[in-house]
C-alpha cells in the first residue's frame, strides 16, 4: 500500500523512570510481572497537511500497592499528509496504525533501554503490538 504521509521529524518528548527507594526498587523487581504495557495515541493539527502524533508508553502496575515504579516515554512523531486532513479519509487509520507500524520497533526499543538502565536488565515485551487489531477492534 502506498504511504499518503510522510514523517517529517520524530523525537523523545518526555522520558520518565521513577523509583523513589530501595525498598521500592526491591519490590518492583520482584514484581515486575505485575506491570503492564498501556498505549496512548493523540494527535494535533499543526498546520495544514500537518500532524503531530504523540505516542505514549506506560509500563506500570495495576495493583494497589504502596511501592511502585513509574515508566513513561512520550514519543513525538510530525507527519505531513499528501492532501489536506480534510479530504483524508483514513486518517484515523494512518494516525493509529500506518504511523505506529513504522515508529513502534524505535520507541520499543528506546523504552526497553530506559527499563534495562532503571534496573531491569531482563525485562522484555513478550506480546507484540498489532495497531491494526486495535485499531479494528476500537472501531466497532
Amino acid at each position: 500500500m502506498e504511504n499518503n504521509y510522510k514523517i517529517i521529524a520524530k523525537f523523545i518528548k518526555d522520558m520518565s523512570s521513577e523509583t523513589p527507594d530501595i525498598d521500592t526498587y526491591l519490590f518492583v523487581k520482584d514484581n515486575i510481572s505485575n506491570y503492564s504495557l498501556n498505549i496512548d495515541i493523540k494527535s494535533k493539527i499543526l498546520k495544514e497537511k500537518i500532524i503531530q502524533v504523540e505516542t505514549t508508553l506506560k509500563y506500570s502496575d495495576k495493583n494497589k500497592s504502596n511501592k511502585k515504579s513509574f515508566f513513561e516515554i512520550v514519543f513525538a512523531s510530525i507527519i505531513r499528509l499528501d492532501v489536506s486532513a480534510k479530504e483524508q479519509n483514513n486518517l484515523e487509520k494512518i494516525i493509529l496504525c500506518d504511523v505506529q507500524n513504522e515508529i513502534y520497533p524505535e520507541i520499543e526499543k528506546t523504552f526497553l533501554t530506559l527499563l534495562h538502565r532503571s534496573g531491569y536488565p531482563d525485562l522484555k515485551f513478550n506480546k507484540k503490538v498489532n495497531f491494526e487489531d486495535l485499531y479494528n477492534k476500537n472501531k466497532n
